[in-house]
């Protein structure tokens, strides 16, 4: 196992569980090299993301049905909420849907997503063979 602790004075060399001497050469107090994300992915290289989330912002605008289930509930009967609406937007852990018939907005965590329900063909990330 290895062991490290960080100071920003102090640089602590492995400990290793094998005879240094086998090592020495590698041993070298080098700074770690680090990658910083850019937020867009390296040219030429594309990779499917298909999380909920995004699957959703694929297809923001579109009519369908959502459904939500919630484990706790303050009245017997009320744990499951069912939305039919467009998703206006979605993120990480959350989806704002606009209701059809009232143009209320909802703002509901995806924990609590179950299913969505759609009368349309949906907007899907390319499919490789």
């Amino acid at each position: 196992m290895v062991q490290y602790q960080w100071s920003p004075n102090y640089q602590q060399q492995p400990q290793y569980a094998f005879p240094p001497q086998q090592h020495q050469q590698q041993q070298q107090n080098v700074p770690p090299q680090v990658t910083i994300p850019s937020g867009r992915p390296p040219a030429g290289s594309f990779r499917e993301e298909s999380y909920i989330e995004n699957i959703l912002r694929l297809n923001r605008g579109k009519v369908g049905t959502f459904h939500f289930s919630f484990e706790n509930a303050m009245e017997a009967g009320t744990n499951v909420k069912a939305v039919t609406g467009m998703v206006e937007a979605a993120g990480r852990d959350h989806v704002i849907l606009s209701e059809q018939s009232t143009g209320k907005r909802f703002l509901f965590p995806m924990i609590y997503f179950d299913y969505a329900e759609f009368n349309e063909e949906l907007n899907y990330f390319p499919q490789r063979p």
